[in-house]
């Protein structure tokens, strides 16, 4: 498509040739207008329109297996930190890991979603053990904090790193 070309996508009048077709768009973290969206699609006015607005989202990703020595371990839990920057910390022993990070996603289906893949798609370059997922939380920004407030849940991450049991 050239340069200053419309293309229609309700049905509209396109410009007309010479014209320009100004554009526009909404900054990240602007709210989304939803009425006019929820009349054209028929929802009663009083649902909320799902934002794409990415949200902080804490994991804690649980793995286990057969025994692997702990140096091996840790070396492969440090290559994780290093491939993956946004982890936080990881306590391991010799048949068991617990990975802690903050995720950006859309919604917690994504944020899961990414966090699912993680040790599979890093197994091998890092060379983590073959162990599988037993246990994933996802929690947003504010229900991490609040836990953190009232004393419940795990504590902030100090020290960063990789950590034994």
């Amino acid at each position: 498509m050239r340069p200053g070309a419309a293309v229609s996508r309700g049905g509209g009048a396109s410009p007309g040739a010479g014209e320009e077709r100004a554009l526009t768009s909404v900054a990240a973290g602007d709210a989304y207008d939803g009425q006019a969206a929820r009349q054209r699609s028929g929802r009663p006015s009083g649902t909320q329109e799902p934002t794409d607005v990415p949200r902080l989202w804490h994991v804690t990703l649980s793995v286990s297996g057969g025994e692997a020595p702990l140096t091996e371990v840790r070396r492969g839990l440090e290559q994780l930190a290093h491939d993956h920057p946004f982890l936080l910390t990881s306590r391991y022993a010799t048949d068991h890991a617990e990975i802690r990070y903050w995720e950006e996603a859309r919604d917690l289906h994504d944020a899961a979603a990414v966090a699912l893949r993680l040790w599979g798609e890093h197994r091998q370059s890092a060379r983590l053990p073959p162990w599988e997922i037993v246990g994933l939380e996802v929690i947003d920004r504010e229900t991490y904090h609040q836990r953190i407030a009232e004393g419940h849940g795990p504590l902030p991450a100090t020290p960063v790193g990789v950590h034994p049991f």
